[in-house]
């Protein structure tokens, strides 16, 4: 995979964003979006491994 690939699903940002808000979204949210997404799980897999898990769990998320 890319480190660049996106991991959010476009349509369904841009819907969510304009139906809750009424805001458009500019065509680099997206990649923003999934760079935030990638450092989150990140961090979230260091919290898996100190643990000594192999499953990433939602908790690790907190």
């Amino acid at each position: 995979m890319s480190e660049r690939e996106l991991l959010i699903v476009v349509s369904k940002l841009k819907k969510y964003i304009r139906s809750t808000h009424g805001m458009s979204t500019a065509g680099n949210v997206a990649s923003a979006l999934s760079d935030v997404v990638r450092n989150l799980c990140d961090q979230a897999i260091e919290r898996a491994k100190k643990d000594r898990r192999k499953t990433l769990m939602d908790r690790d998320f907190n």
